[in-house]
């Protein structure tokens, strides 16, 4: 989600997913939240973090606590590494409502705290 909401911001970004047990492809939570604001992520993948550590980035960001923790140590000069830390919504449990309901909170607060990270870091105004 984080990937497709800075990549609607700027189409000329170079954003990667990756985690460090990636997944077959989108969460069908995930692709009917980003669907309700106009972001299609389906086709989308996360890959291994492994493919990425010895590139250049200017920046690495860890979204969710676990990710922290597990994430591989990266080169000194891969860049400035961040944490926007968010609940994991696929450990959502209950009704169908009660998940999408997490989703959509995550979502909205990568939209808001992605946003800001533009705005201060990667915007040409900045």
């Amino acid at each position: 989600m984080a990937e497709a909401w800075l990549k609607s911001l700027d189409s000329g970004l170079e954003v990667k997913s990756a985690g460090t047990f990636p997944g077959t492809g989108p969460n069908p939570y995930a692709v009917a939240v980003m669907d309700e604001i106009g972001l299609n992520i389906r086709g989308g993948r996360s890959d291994s973090v492994d493919l990425y550590l010895n590139e250049r980035w200017d920046y690495v960001i860890t979204v969710c606590d676990r990710a922290k923790a597990a994430c591989p140590g990266f080169p000194r000069d891969a860049g400035e590494i961040l944490h926007i830390g968010f609940e994991d919504p696929a450990d959502a449990s209950g009704s169908e409502a009660e998940i999408l309901g997490v989703y959509r909170r995550v979502r909205d607060e990568i939209v808001q705290e992605f946003s800001a990270f533009f705005r201060e870091r990667l915007s040409p105004d900045s």
